[in-house]
């Protein structure tokens, strides 16, 4: 599979990252971290949510597809994966933006977790107000 001609996108949720690569003529494999997919994602829905820009375009099958993903938890990672996905479609098929664009598949979604500020619990969290 890797010695194949593939197309790359890379995309970020939260602090996840990933590599999306879609081999095109392949039966409809999908690896995640050299797992199989149902493997590295067993949460209901969440395969359905990955593999959107997939189902939208119309080409659910003939790509072996292989993901390397890092850092964040479960939904981050997908969210990742599945704007790494998009992307790299666009960069197989550019007349794909208005379908992919249409359906928010293309932004990057830029919410992170937000800091601790000094004398608060949390980051907007207060201590107990307390008069004696």
């Amino acid at each position: 599979m890797s010695s194949a001609q593939y197309y790359e996108g890379v995309g970020r949720r939260k602090a996840a990252s990933a590599r999306v690569r879609i081999y095109p003529g392949g039966t409809g494999k999908i690896t995640v971290n050299d797992k199989e997919v149902t493997d590295y994602m067993p949460r209901e829905g969440d395969l359905e949510l990955m593999l959107l820009p997939l189902v939208v375009s119309g080409q659910e099958r003939g790509f072996d597809i292989s993901i390397h993903v890092q850092g964040g938890g479960i939904s981050g990672q997908r969210d990742a994966m599945k704007l790494g996905l998009a992307r790299a479609l666009l960069h197989l098929d550019a007349d794909l933006k208005p379908t992919l664009k249409s359906h928010r598949l293309l932004t990057r979604d830029a919410r992170v977790k937000e800091r601790k500020k000094p004398g608060l619990k949390r980051a907007r969290k207060a201590p107990t107000y307390t008069k004696r």
